[in-house]
């Protein structure tokens, strides 16, 4: 087996600003970084053979604990292994609450995502 070799890195950005959930803002930030990845060759990794392909994610948003792992994975539109670390970080800051939206408080979240994927050649 050939080694794996880091193909890009990126960041993105989510917000959720009516809710208060996590997993949406996490989702967001998730998918504001692949649509980055777009623009330096997405396009070139469905070629490849799922297995040789990784991504490795890191999102920090408020209340970690609330993210649900498995939608934030479902987001990353390619078949592969992917790991995503959830951990505490992103933004909280004062909205409007509007109960017509689901709003439970007048916070806004907002998460950060970093993602690496690595491929390997020649297996």
């Amino acid at each position: 087996m050939s080694e794996w070799k880091r193909y890009v890195i990126e960041m993105g950005m989510g917000i959720d600003q009516h809710g208060q959930d996590p997993t949406k803002a996490a989702i967001k930030a998730v998918k504001d970084a692949i649509s980055r990845v777009c623009a330096v060759g997405l396009v070139e990794l469905f070629d490849l053979n799922p297995q040789n392909i990784r991504i490795e994610s890191i999102i920090g948003v408020p209340y970690p604990e609330r993210v649900e792992i498995e939608k934030v994975k479902a987001a990353i539109p390619l078949e592969c292994k992917k790991d995503v670390n959830i951990i505490e970080g992103g933004l909280k800051g004062p909205g409007i609450a509007l109960k017509e939206f689901g709003d439970k408080t007048d916070e806004i979240l907002i998460a950060v995502a970093f993602i690496t994927i690595y491929v390997r050649r020649g297996t």
